[in-house]
């Protein structure tokens, strides 16, 4: 997910607003009570703006919906379908921003958004379960509450400031990157660094068709591949998500980007939400190395296996999930932990056999270390492709694998986490999009990308590691002479080092015996 941009300038108002939260709300808790007040905001605006279109068309002239009864104008400005055509929510008087806003105030303000968020629930089937009533069960203090209220009330949130709703959307991102950073492990559970997500989407390439994520956490994947593509509405989304406070982040922060995901409660791996479904493209990023996540109650004629499973990693029944819902045709792209590229654990290794000699491994990036809030540990992006054959334009590469190390790629943005600039994402996407179209620009880069044969890698005990195919830089190449200078010069000062180190002991040696302390 992309960065906020400048004209947003009351972040320090915000996050000034929730450390006053600390002592009554855990910072774990500041998402749940700042993003869906976001969310309601973003509704109640969406239909403030319908409304004031309709009013201008019920009274312009020339305009077919005009009139002057007042009867069938208020009939046009409560027609319902007036505003769900327009993809908008309806919102009953006390649940809009205004009515919220001006009993801000009032000691009972919790309990009025609470409500708020239940009315629009009854007016509104598929927001059902979505918006949180949390607020009068929480400690936080209601003019705290009254102070997030302020800030959202601000004219960069009007019907006067025609990008509030583009704003809104932008400051939703922003804090749940934010959120995420300040919780450490467990923001990972619902957001993917924004660098990992361009770069997996920028190397899928999501014009159109369907787009699957069964690990959605926060929507950030859906997002981005909204982003990227160039037809308006050509993409559609389905996701499945195991923690129930995440899919209601996930499905408004979706929204609040005017994408209607079909985001469903459920854990992926032990109840498939989407069995038989497949989908142009698969991108995720899973939870790594999960152990004693229920592999005994995967039943052996499960459609979803080409190979056994274990207890002792989920990593491979995820694989196994990505592919099983990849359809001819299509591409799944998604990190995996580094130890997957050669786990000889029998029943992982008999997969990732498969998953080669089949033909469906089309590339392995490498990454650097600290691009997770969750782990400094580097990671690996995986690419199983079911157009190998040369299916939907690209060249026939079935017997190829792209290998590609980014290991030196990124910034340190701080001590903890390192970022990839959209140069680098770009160079990194160029090349996978270079080798699979075949239109002769490709080439392998020392050190940085080789396309190897799949003999090679069966050759190498079936590993995946770029490093064991790329070689060696060609700039470390042409240093071969400085470096054997620089390791002469060091020999030399080592053994200089040495010969005064005995030169000294002898001298200690001598001291004490002069000491009387013969040795």
């Amino acid at each position: 997910m992309g960065q906020v941009q400048a004209d947003i300038n009351f972040e320090k108002d915000l996050f000034e607003a929730a450390n006053r939260m600390r002592g009554s709300i855990a910072p774990a808790d500041y998402k749940h009570i700042v993003l869906p007040l976001i969310f309601l905001r973003y509704l109640s605006l969406r239909y403030e703006k319908r409304r004031a279109e309709l009013e201008r068309m019920v009274n312009d002239p020339s305009s077919e919906w005009y009139t002057e009864d007042p009867e069938m104008r208020e009939m046009i400005l409560n027609d319902p379908d007036q505003y769900r055509s327009e993809g908008v929510y309806l919102i009953p008087t006390e649940a809009s921003w205004k009515y919220i806003s001006d009993h801000a105030k009032q000691p009972n303000i919790k309990e009025i958004v609470d409500n708020a968020m239940k009315l629009i629930e009854e007016q509104n089937d598929d927001l059902k379960g979505y918006l949180p009533r949390i607020y009068q069960q929480s400690n936080l203090p209601a003019e705290n509450l009254a102070e997030l209220i302020a800030i959202f009330s601000r004219e960069q949130f009007s019907v006067q400031n025609h990008e509030s709703v583009d704003v809104l959307g932008r400051v939703y991102e922003y804090f749940i990157g934010n959120f995420a950073s300040s919780e450490g492990k467990r923001g990972g559970e619902f957001y993917t660094p924004s660098s990992i997500v361009r770069l997996l989407v920028a190397m899928l390439e999501p014009i159109e068709g369907t787009v699957f994520d069964p690990a959605c956490g926060s929507g950030g994947m859906f997002i981005q591949s909204e982003r990227y593509t160039t037809k308006k509405k050509a993409l559609s989304f389905y996701g499945q998500e195991v923690i129930e406070t995440t899919v209601r982040l996930g499905k408004m922060n979706v929204l609040l980007h005017g994408i209607n995901a079909d985001i469903r409660l459920g854990n992926s791996l032990l109840n498939d939400l989407f069995p038989g479904q497949q989908f142009d493209y698969v991108i995720s990023n899973p939870p790594f190395n999960m152990k004693l996540w229920g592999a005994d109650k995967i039943q052996p004629n499960d459609p979803r296996l080409i190979g056994p499973v274990t207890d002792s990693n989920a990593n491979y029944m995820w694989i196994q999930h990505f592919l099983y819902h990849l359809k001819e045709g299509g591409t799944a792209g998604f990190v995996m932990a580094n130890g997957a590229m050669t786990t000889n654990t029998t029943e992982e290794k008999e997969v990732r056999k498969r998953l080669i000699d089949e033909g469906y491994v089309d590339c392995i990036v490498q990454m650097p270390d600290k691009l997770f809030l969750t782990t400094g540990i580097p990671c690996a992006l995986f690419f199983l492709s079911k157009n190998r054959d040369g299916q939907k334009g690209f060249r026939s590469r079935k017997n190829e694998i792209l290998f590609i190390d980014a290991r030196q790629k990124g910034t340190l943005v701080n001590r903890k986490q390192r970022v990839l600039s959209q140069e680098e994402i770009d160079q990194i996407a160029e090349v996978y999009h270079a080798y699979r179209n075949g239109d002769g620009t490709y080439t392998d880069i020392p050190g940085f990308c080789k396309v190897v044969t799949v003999e090679e890698v069966v050759a190498n005990d079936y590993k995946l590691t770029p490093g064991v195919y790329v070689g060696t830089p060609i700039d470390d190449l042409e240093n071969t002479d400085t470096f054997e200078e620089e390791m002469c010069e060091l020999s030399r000062k080592l053994r200089v080092q040495f010969e005064q180190s005995t030169q000294l002991q002898q001298e200690i040696l001598k001291t004490l015996q002069g000491m009387g302390y013969g040795v």
